[in-house]
């Protein structure tokens, strides 16, 4: 059975294996030479073998760190599995990485080695070498960059190594489930990026904690839309393994421009995104909405109000519910036909999600769930359910995770999805994983503030995120610029005041909306305590990846953005 636990010690033994039960059943789908192309599990253990027998000829020994720089596409979860499965660490990195941040990772993790996609990436990880102690090796999908002195091969030679899967298989039963898996380096929204340890029990144990919501999805068989970065931690073990081993097909999406147009096409049973995504989509259908006739204008508010009575427990009474029902039909069956109509769940991640933008896609009839995790963690600690969905809290904990809530409120984790620690920083993981009394295992001190009721977790502030103002007031940025984004006048925002009498804004308007932020600021300060409103604000230039003030998972840099915009800052106070 695909939702079972069957004693795997390590991911690319589960992997191996699955490719032995299910040789034919298609594991990949992806774009090439413009159209869609497919990789059976058979396919992927034979290149998973060739490559493991390459890098081991090649000198990658246990323990060994071999950089990983790829988009989303078939050769990652291959060269992630091989690497794995000789007992060699992965240090997965994004591709909108600098040549600075390359360096900085080469030079913290010791890699010698480098997997990348294209030449392109390649170019700029070997800038990022030169910077640090240099590479030994690189190999590359495509044409490998000029380098004197390095030693460059093509990933089509690599998979011609001859090698045995079955044999493979055998040998990964020796990698010990607390041996490392991969190194991933937290996004740094502030301060430099840490390697974190994540062991294969950690990975494994967020599989054994989803199992029950695979099982009651009925995932085997089923696309999922794979979209955030596996270079990602939630999509790394989420999208590289779990689904995998669940008997999904993997999907990889051509990018965010094609994604509502890939839903339609796919029709996926699972998608993840950040909730910078939901604000997108949001603001795309009720664009969508303004161009319509005033009819159906009012019949998508009508069934947004429905559901949000649903949502609250309200009663419908007779008439309310006979109208509900033509609302389905009319107005709900159509939106969820934009996502491929097949949806069983749309999980939020990355990020707090705001609680009303939750509830607009739930109430026209969308599964959106929202979850919680931390790279340290595995990454994922909780996630709401179809049958048990809270919109404003992150779920439940999954089985397997213990969840305690300090006397300062600051959420703390245990269990098998506790990271090691992070990479050659003692000082950082005693002050992040701690023991009490005579148990051993750690707790991870997750940084987030928190409260339990009725089994579910919610997330309040983030312990270490708060504006400090000139009269001592301790102000949670986040939660503002969660309420900013709610209004769909308003695409981005970043807010500021620390060491200041009060706040002000910076504030990215949606397409088209530059004339009606200030009444969507004005909106948001009425339901603010007095300290918490903005005393100015004014509009900016968007944060993006590229100019870097967005981690790759689409979070704001806060440190970054505001020294970048500090002149606009500071105007606000003139």
């Amino acid at each position: 059975m695909p939702y079972t636990d069957q004693g795997w010690p390590n991911l690319p033994a589960m992997m191996l294996a699955r490719a032995r039960e299910w040789p034919a059943k298609p594991l990949f789908r992806f774009w090439r030479d413009k159209a869609w192309q497919s990789l059976t599990w058979a396919e992927f253990a034979g290149q998973v073998a060739a490559l493991a027998a390459f890098l081991r000829g090649h000198g990658i020994a246990p323990g060994d760190r071999v950089l990983l720089v790829s988009e989303n596409r078939p050769e990652f979860p291959i060269a992630d599995t091989a690497i794995m499965a000789i007992g060699a660490i992965t240090v997965p990195t994004y591709v909108t990485n600098l040549p600075s941040d390359h360096a900085h990772i080469l030079r913290d993790s010791g890699a010698r080695f480098a997997i990348v996609s294209t030449t392109a990436l390649a170019e700029r990880v070997l800038e990022g070498a030169a910077l640090a102690h240099g590479l030994d090796g690189l190999l590359c999908c495509e044409a490998p960059p000029e380098a004197p002195g390095l030693a460059r091969h093509l990933w089509a030679d690599a998979l011609a190594t001859p090698a045995d899967p079955l044999a493979l298989e055998a040998e990964t039963h020796h990698i010990a489930s607390e041996a490392l898996a991969c190194l991933i380096y937290t996004s740094g929204t502030g301060g430099a990026p840490k390697g974190v340890m994540l062991p294969h029990r950690a990975l494994l144990a967020n599989r054994h904690g989803v199992l029950p919501l695979a099982e009651k999805l009925d995932l085997d068989g089923k696309p999922y839309l794979s979209f955030l970065p596996l270079s990602h931690s939630y999509e790394h073990t989420v999208g590289g393994f779990l689904l995998p081993s669940y008997g999904m097909e993997v999907v990889y999406s051509r990018g965010a421009d094609r994604l509502v147009q890939e839903m339609a096409e796919i029709r996926p049973a699972i998608m993840t995104a950040v909730p910078r995504l939901f604000e997108v989509l949001r603001s795309r259908l009720l664009a969508a909405l303004e161009k319509e006739k005033p009819i159906k204008r009012k019949l998508f508010d009508r069934a947004l109000l429905r559901g949000q009575q649903r949502m609250a427990g309200a009663s419908l009474g007779v008439i309310g519910s006979i109208e509900d029902a033509i609302l389905e039909k009319l107005v709900r069956e159509k939106v969820r036909a934009r996502f491929g109509g097949a949806l069983r769940a749309l999980v939020s991640g990355g990020a707090r999600l705001d609680p009303d933008l939750a509830a607009f896609f739930i109430a026209l009839g969308l599964p959106v769930l929202q979850g919680y995790g931390q790279t340290e963690a595995g990454p994922v600690v909780s996630v709401n359910l179809p049958w048990a969905n809270r919109h404003d809290s992150v779920g439940m904990p999954l089985e397997g995770v213990a969840v305690r809530i300090a006397a300062d409120g600051e959420i703390l984790i245990q269990g098998d999805l506790v990271m090691t620690g992070y990479w050659g920083k003692a000082e950082a993981t005693a002050s992040t994983l701690k023991t009490e009394g005579d148990d051993p295992r750690p707790w991870l001190h997750t940084g987030d503030i928190g409260e339990m009721r009725d089994g579910f977790l919610y997330i309040t502030d983030r312990k270490r995120d708060f504006i400090k103002l000139l009269g001592g007031d301790m102000i949670s940025p986040a939660k503002i610029e969660g309420q900013l984004m709610a209004e769909p006048e308003i695409q981005q925002a970043l807010v500021a005041g620390e060491g200041k009498p009060g706040l002000v804004a910076l504030i990215v308007p949606a397409e088209g909306q530059e004339e009606r932020v200030a009444a969507a600021v004005a909106r948001v300060n009425g339901r603010l305590a007095v300290i918490e409103r903005m005393r100015r604000h004014a509009v900016t230039a968007p944060f993006t990846i590229e100019n870097g003030l967005l981690t790759p998972t689409m979070k704001l840099k806060r440190r970054a953005a505001i020294e970048q915009r500090a002149a606009e800052i500071e105007r606000l106070w003139e």
